[in-house]
């Protein structure tokens, strides 16, 4: 018994040496490139799991992560990159695999064009280049029956005054194209944002399309009115119909593109012809097209007996042959049916959730009947840009996102407001005017009496509404941020000159064209 325990004594002191031998035996006899390979691997994730210094430096730049390519998102990564310089890393993730063109050209009044101008003067030149402006001609409300003017809206005049450029349209692929080229490989396509996940200490990671996570010091959220950032930030159902944050309208828009030359092409821009219950507009996009729209109260999903371009003109048969010219025009594949949907302002809760936010129609979907969508989010781009770049501490991101939603927040929700109340004005309030002719009454009816009440009420309107468009794009607080007080220092541009042949017709122009006809 005795010797039996010896032995087993002996044989534990062998196995304790031969365990304590062995990572030494093993880095000895395997090759350094392993060795080397698997240091590496443990101190990379060392390296990854640990948090990133509080300092921003161009050694550790601020992660900028960006949901979606759309103008928002582009424009959005364009401020923040130039204006943060080395300071800022920044990746657009958007879910397409290819751009292609969807809702027709985009509208950038005189706000956007002015805040692009701002930030990269040069840039806006390219996208002057591709534009077709409508803001220096002759624009406004015609009876949709008659075809006689009912209200003009001056677009230049408030435009001129500040020295910015007039309103105009751009085809979307050219502007995707203009941004795309400016911002390189930061563009990255094929795998959106599904979700993300907050650091404990800070940052956050986006939860991809495919299961991979890509981390950041922010996050914005600038994939649409169906944005899954939004979703996940509010606890919100990521549907459509029921259930849904964002609401149908109760307007449907058919939307189509034709190649004509109507007679007042040169001098009209911007037409919107309105009767009982429906609207439609039609808009010149350059290249030889005619963009139209027709808005129509329907129920949320309806689908049309027949095919699109054959509904839309029986519905308006009896309007205008001006509508009807552009209708004919257009091929049964160039139209397009969508249903409307918008939001109520957001004023109660936070557009913010620590490093992550949101912009564009993620946070404020509009109505498009003032064409600000677009206009809006570049706005919050541009916001972003100066807040972002002025933080020199990850710690204080939260901070620099909530002086952005606290910048925007009156304005964008004004604008939606005055949106909407366009819309719902246009199709429930308005009718075709009542008119007094050698024939007795027309149209003698509540609606067209206050349709007709109201004619000489909506260009003190409109002049309110554009000359409050174009003077608050600047967004600056009432009291001083970080960022604000770091653009102040920045030297405004000088008044808008066109480029040759940019504007389509001066002023003068413009009117003597019209009284000529």
């Amino acid at each position: 018994q005795r010797n039996s325990a010896g032995c087993k004594h002996i044989m534990m002191r062998k196995v304790v040496l031969v365990a304590c031998l062995l990572p030494c035996a093993w880095t000895m006899f395997t090759p350094s490139r392993v060795v080397r390979r698997a240091a590496t691997m443990r101190s990379s994730t060392v390296a990854s799991s640990a948090a990133a210094p509080d300092e921003v430096s161009p050694e550790n730049p601020l992660k900028v992560l960006i949901a979606g390519g759309g103008v928002g998102g582009l424009m959005a990564a364009k401020a923040i990159r130039d204006m943060g310089g080395d300071n800022v890393e920044v990746q657009v993730l958007e879910r397409v695999k290819d751009f292609r063109l969807f809702g027709g050209p985009i509208q950038l009044a005189s706000n956007a064009l002015e805040t692009l101008r701002l930030i990269d003067e040069d840039l806006f030149r390219k996208v002057e280049s591709k534009a077709t402006f409508t803001g220096d001609r002759t624009c406004g409300i015609k009876d949709g029956i008659r075809t006689e003017w009912y209200a003009k809206f001056d677009l230049l005049s408030p435009a001129k005054d500040r020295g910015m450029p007039p309103t105009c349209v751009v085809a979307r692929p050219d502007l995707q194209n203009i941004f795309m080229d400016d911002l390189g490989d930061i563009v990255k396509l094929g795998n959106g944002v599904e979700s993300y996940e907050r650091d404990p200490v800070q940052g956050v990671s986006a939860i991809m399309q495919d299961g991979s996570r890509v981390r950041g010091d922010v996050l914005i959220g600038a994939d649409g009115i169906w944005s899954s950032v939004r979703a996940k930030m509010y606890g919100e159902p990521l549907v459509r119909g029921p259930g849904a944050t964002a609401k149908y309208s109760g307007y449907t828009v058919f939307a189509g593109e034709c190649y004509c030359d109507p007679p007042d092409k040169p001098y009209t821009g911007y037409k919107v012809y309105i009767g009982p219950q429906q609207y439609f507009v039609i808009s010149d996009i350059g290249g030889g097209q005619m963009q139209w729209y027709a808005f129509v109260a329907l129920d949320e999903g309806y689908v049309p007996p027949t095919d699109l371009l054959s509904y839309v003109k029986n519905r308006y048969e009896g309007w205008s042959d001006e509508i009807h010219f552009v209708i004919d025009a257009t091929e049964i594949e160039e139209v397009e049916q969508r249903d409307l949907y918008d939001r109520k302002p957001m004023v109660t809760k936070s557009w913010t959730d620590g490093p992550v936010t949101l912009l564009g129609d993620a946070i404020h979907a509009m109505m498009p009947n003032l064409g600000q969508g677009g206009c809006q989010a570049i706005e919050d781009a541009h916001v972003l840009g100066q807040e972002i770049s002025a933080v020199t501490k990850r710690s204080e991101v939260p901070n620099a996102l909530r002086n952005y939603w606290g910048r925007r927040l009156v304005r964008s929700a004004t604008v939606q407001g005055l949106s909407r109340f366009a819309s719902d004005i246009i199709i429930r309030g308005f009718d075709t005017p009542c008119k007094i002719t050698s024939n007795g009454f027309e149209n003698f009816n509540y609606a067209g009496v206050v349709t007709r009440i109201l004619q000489p009420v909506l260009p003190v309107f409109f002049w309110i509404q554009f000359n409050y468009l174009y003077s608050g794009w600047r967004n600056e607080p009432i009291l001083g941020t970080a960022g604000a007080d770091k653009a102040a220092q920045i030297e405004p541009p000088a008044p808008y000159v066109p480029a040759p042949g940019a504007a389509s017709k001066t002023e003068s122009e413009t009117r003597a064209k019209e009284m000529a006809k």
